[in-house]
């Protein structure tokens, strides 16, 4: 291992090299300041966005949305992306990285000007939901408003009739979920030969809800030679595997201890019966005058109920969000709820990487989720970009298992606070959790997990090749 300087007048890199049977090495780029004067400069955060190699227009585009100084993930990923080498980059949700990866792809296109053909793109991003496929289409739009170059986003929900009719008008850029892509591409309604970039954004999120396969189709009719980018808000092995199967040589970026939370969150768990939740949330949210509050359930049901309850019962306007509300339903609550006329968001773990509200002061674990890596996926929603947040969690005698195992994987132990009023009765024993939802309720086998996602990498790049020299014998 060896110390040396990647930016002027920044932080110390440390670069290590990491080798598999089935990858010659990958590049660790990890944000760890080895002293205090190191540390003073990322607290300081000095390098400037005019130093990362972005156009005029791009930095005139930042420096409206009120920024000027980038945040790790991005000091470290955009100028790397810019030089148009494949990356591997884990950070916390709410670090910027869609920004890390938005701009530098947008710069990627000034530099030249292919002619397209029809229904031809340059840039693809799969994200595993709409909301997060809505949220990085906002970024497009928003970085790239004094660029010429045009994007569509593409997701299940709605009809499919105006995304094929944008794809034949020409655009540069398609934001995607896999599934309604692989049907538009079954349809011979987008052409990849031309794609420059791919981006497979929340990559652990999709492997875990069963993307792979839409993802593996999808990639065999990509070209061969481009640059991928794998974006991930936790960093498993799993993935580490899958993308030494699909990147080159990746460059891998990572600026936050895996599995940690952000330290700009507060985190407190309420022990509570199961049966008073309910009464505890909305006495939360009255004494303590919570404005806007993000509420994560196990359930779509479990969801529609507290909402109807807490205005039934409290008087607190809510609003749903999860996988069995239309597309136009989830819009509004998440709509009504950032404008301020919903005062409560419930939502399933659909939600937990796809809402982006600015300043998002609460957010409540309603229900501790199966998975200890969606903890960290749902109280990323607050703390971000710099703001501070607040984590709050209520947890039953059915849950105690659960709570271990996040703080477990957090290594890190969470505060408990307990409220007289609402003293758990010791007498009552634990239950079953039922959870109701297919992808809530999915057990991970770490053993062979890391294995599967190797070989699956592995297969697919064996298809790509062969595919490459069919084409070549055709010529």
């Amino acid at each position: 291992m060896r110390q040396i300087a990647l930016y002027k007048n920044y932080a110390i890199i440390r670069i290590l090299c990491v080798h598999r049977s089935y990858t010659d090495k990958i590049y660790l780029l990890s944000l760890r300041p080895t002293n205090a004067k190191m540390q003073g400069l990322v607290t300081r955060n000095i390098m400037k966005f005019t130093e990362l190699g972005l156009n005029a227009s791009l930095l005139k585009a930042v420096k409206e949305e009120g920024y000027t100084e980038p945040t790790p993930i991005q000091a470290q990923a955009i100028p790397v992306v810019i030089e148009g080498k494949d990356v591997l980059a884990a950070a916390q949700t709410g670090t910027g990285k869609t920004a890390g990866f938005t701009l530098p792809l947008l710069e990627r296109l000034t530099h030249t000007n292919p002619k397209m053909g029809k229904k031809q793109i340059r840039v693809l991003v799969l994200t595993p939901t709409r909301e997060l496929a809505a949220q990085v289409a906002d970024s497009v739009k928003t970085y790239g408003k004094y660029l010429s170059y045009r994007s569509t986003v593409i997701f299940g929900g709605v009809g499919v009739n105006p995304q094929l009719a944008s794809l034949r008008k020409g655009v540069e850029i398609v934001i995607a979920t896999p599934g309604r892509l692989l049907d538009i591409a079954s349809q011979d309604g987008i052409d990849f030969s031309a794609l420059e970039t791919l981006v497979l954004d929340e990559a652990d999120r999709m492997l875990d809800m069963g993307f792979i396969h839409d993802i593996k189709k999808l990639m065999a009719l990509m070209p061969k030679k481009r640059q991928t980018l794998l974006f991930s808000a936790t960093f498993s092995k799993e993935i580490k595997a899958l993308a030494s199967g699909l990147l080159k040589d990746p460059v891998l970026v990572e600026v936050a201890r895996e599995n940690s939370t952000s330290g700009q969150i507060s985190q407190v768990v309420y022990p509570v019966d199961r049966t008073r939740k309910r009464e505890l949330l909305a006495q939360l949210i009255k004494t303590k005058n919570w404005k806007q509050v993000l509420v994560f359930t196990r359930t779509k049901h479990g969801a529609n109920r507290l909402c109807k309850q807490l205005e039934e019962y409290s008087g607190i306007k809510a609003a749903a969000i999860h996988g069995n509300k239309s597309q136009g339903a989830r819009t509004k609550a998440l709509a009504d709820f950032k404008a301020g006329n919903v005062r409560v968001l419930v939502a399933t773990d659909i939600a937990a990487r796809g809402i982006d509200i600015d300043q998002l002061p609460h957010v409540v674990n309603y229900e501790l989720p199966n998975v200890p890596e969606d903890y960290v996926h749902r109280i990323g929603r607050t703390g971000r970009a710099g703001m501070k947040g607040e984590a709050v969690s209520l947890v039953c005698i059915d849950e105690h298992a659960l709570l271990r195992n996040i703080e477990k994987f957090t290594k890190s132990s969470i505060k408990k606070v307990e409220l007289e009023a609402f003293r758990p009765d010791l007498s009552i024993e634990a239950e079953p959790i039922q959870t109701g939802n297919k992808n809530n309720s999915r057990k991970r086998k770490h053993k062979n997990k890391e294995n599967i996602a190797a070989q699956i990498g592995a297969n697919l790049q064996a298809k790509l090749n062969k595919l490459d020299k069919k084409s070549h014998r055709r010529k």
